[in-house]
């Protein structure tokens, strides 16, 4: 037990510094995915073709890429177009265009639960699909988009360890530095499972609460 302690305690900075990157990147993705996978999800449903065509292209696309080769190309690809972006940055679209894929598919499910009389007669008082949208549409979806959107985000979370194989220094980078200076891995990939879990459980417990708060009644 001494041991397994020594670990955190003589390497506490290395930790911080990891999961506070970790941190930043889910922030930072949450944020953008959300957006975009909110205009995506509005893309899907929108009564312009184009657009429709584009939404799904896009979802079908990413959600059937694997989110490393995403990662590789924005790492790898996108600076032999003359196009500088540091890792740090790199990650964070490589997880907003990925998850935004998922959150598109979230509010498209979710905007089908509305009734569609209630679009169709905000149309007969002529309010334009943005307002029908925004104004009467997604405010009746969102108690059916939340619990799913929170299980998107939770797993987002857990992909940020991806960054760690391009050279972003999180979480999932810890083992590595850990390696080098001789600590025990089991130790190691145990206080990393804990820091995972302590920011973990509580959005499970936030999906919890607006799931029984926000039941949607059938």
């Amino acid at each position: 037990m001494g041991e397994f302690l020594r670990v955190l305690t003589d390497n506490h900075q290395i930790f911080v510094d990891g999961f506070q990157t970790t941190v930043q990147l889910f922030l930072i993705a949450a944020v953008g995915s959300l957006v975009l996978g909110t205009l995506l999800g509005a893309m899907r449903v929108s009564p312009v073709p184009a657009l429709r065509a584009f939404g799904a292209t896009y979802v079908n696309l990413i959600r059937n890429t694997p989110l490393t080769l995403v990662f590789a190309f924005l790492v790898f690809a996108v600076p032999k177009l003359d196009v500088n972006i540091d890792y740090f940055n790199s990650a964070c679209i490589a997880l907003i265009a990925y998850t935004s894929a998922f959150i598109c598919e979230v509010v498209r499910s979710g905007v089908n639960t509305v009734a569609t009389g209630q679009a169709e007669a905000a149309r007969a008082l002529g309010m334009t699909f943005a307002q029908v949208l925004t104004l009467i549409v997604l405010p009746q979806a969102l108690r059916a988009m939340v619990p799913p959107l929170m299980s998107v985000l939770i797993a987002m979370l857990k992909n940020t360890t991806i960054a760690a194989g391009f050279s972003v220094v999180e979480a999932g980078a810890i083992p590595a530095y850990m390696s080098e200076r001789g600590e025990p891995q089991f130790a190691v990939l145990t206080w990393i499972v804990i820091g995972f879990l302590i920011l973990i459980l509580p959005l499970v417990a936030l999906q919890r609460f607006l799931e029984r708060k926000w039941a949607v009644a059938r």
